[in-house]
């Protein structure tokens, strides 16, 4: 079956709930993994106040026993620790007449307030933005590290990297010229660029955007080494894994672009300036390159970005994803009253002035996400010594392919 989850909760409502279905059984996880990118999503400079309230970690509700994946559905839970000041705000039983507590009336450009009190048919903007608020992505981490834990068990490796913020770009680097792993590379620094230059730059834009009261967007890239040729496919617009992982990075609040390998600066080139050449890892005959990810073959350069006709190569996959500034200022911009229908400055709510740092472990997360998922619709199985078992035969039969042209090649060669 295809791997899924479900999220519940609002940001300063009791809790926020994960539940994770199609995890192969016997797949060893703990909470101290998930709790892990629980804390690198909560870091980053320029976070807000309720950073430094909350303090995510998860607790299991269901599917794993003695510290491994039982195949049924798994359940998490993380609890707001902020909740103790909202109980009476959000709480669920309410009283008929009563005047509702810290109303939004004001709504917000650029968020899903107005639009969501007139899809929804609400007075009271709280209603949308508590469901649309960034804090329910603390599950998709959540349900994303579960993921990670089964690609890690393949040899595959999920990292990110801020490229811009806030209008100042780190100096472009190939990802075969990245370090690797990734993260702690990217995560030693406070807004996770690895441009050291520009480091102190983009941390004295971010305070001076406190200052003004307004916020910043940039962009991330999220790089996947140790990924096998032959994930996805071309047969439906609905497998092609590049539609897949676009959807769902652009599911993140305030993610308006995503880009995969060259991106749109392949639009603007010639063919020849933009595919990449097709070359061999070894001579025909010989023993396919280990481990046969790629079926013996190569890419010269990697502007695909890992993905041709929607199915990977087994070259490194190259996302970047694109986020605006967050919707809430502390300088508002005009409005609406919604009780009035008159001109207003946007409410202010406590909020972050970038979250871009968090963006990309995000991002990481749901990449992971479709991974594993596509992984699962190629390999199978209901535990994972099923599915290594189908993973291993794969590869090995990618290597037979590339021996068997050695009884091939000859035969061209004379003819």
């Amino acid at each position: 079956m295809p791997l899924r989850f479900l999220t519940a909760g609002e940001s300063h409502g009791q809790a926020l709930v994960t539940i994770v279905e199609g995890l192969p059984a016997g797949l060893p996880v703990a909470a101290e993994q998930v709790d892990r990118e629980l804390a690198r999503r909560m870091s980053g400079y320029g976070r807000g106040a309720r950073m430094k309230i909350e303090k995510d970690r998860i607790e299991w509700l269901a599917g794993v026993r003695a510290g491994e994946t039982l195949g049924s559905p798994v359940a998490m839970v993380v609890h707001n620790r902020d909740w103790t000041n909202w109980q009476e705000i959000m709480a669920a039983e309410g009283t008929p007449g009563e005047e509702r507590r810290r109303r939004l009336n004001r709504p917000r450009p650029g968020h899903a307030d107005l639009v969501g009190v007139m899809k929804y048919d609400r007075q009271d903007a709280r209603d949308i933005l508590e469901r649309a608020s960034a804090r329910e992505t603390a599950m998709r981490v959540a349900a994303g590290a579960l993921a990670r834990r089964l690609l890690e068990e393949f040899g595959v490796d999920v990292g990110s990297h801020v490229v811009s913020l806030g209008g100042i770009v780190a100096a472009a680097r190939a990802a075969a010229d990245l370090p690797w792993p990734l993260n702690p590379a990217a995560d030693r620094s406070e807004v996770r660029v690895l441009d050291s230059a520009q480091d102190a730059r983009i941390i004295a834009r971010i305070d001076q955007a406190r200052k003004d009261g307004d916020t910043l967007g940039g962009e991330c890239e999220v790089v996947v080494r140790g990924l096998p040729a032959g994930l996805g496919s071309h047969v439906h617009w609905d497998r092609k894994l590049d539609g897949r992982l676009a959807g769902i990075l652009m599911s993140i609040p305030a993610v308006k672009a995503v880009e995969i390998g060259m991106g749109f600066e392949a639009a603007r080139r010639p063919g020849s300036e933009v595919h990449d050449p097709i070359i061999a890892e070894a001579t025909p005959g010989t023993p396919a390159p280990a481990p046969a990810r790629k079926g013996g073959y190569g890419r010269q350069g990697n502007n695909a970005g890992g993905l041709e006709g929607g199915i990977t190569t087994g070259e490194a996959l190259v996302i970047r994803v694109g986020m605006k500034p967050i919707a809430t200022l502390m300088s508002p911009l005009p409005t609406i009253d919604l009780r009035t229908g008159l001109p207003a400055k946007a409410q202010a709510e406590r909020s972050d002035v970038t979250a871009v740092p968090a963006m990309g472990v995000i991002a990481e997360a749901l990449t992971a996400w479709v991974l594993a998922d596509a992984m699962l619709e190629k390999f199978g199985g209901d535990s994972l010594r099923e599915m290594r078992r189908n993973y291993d035969g794969y590869l090995a039969q990618l290597g037979d392919r590339w021996t068997a042209l050695g009884a091939v090649a000859p035969e061209m060669g004379e003819a």
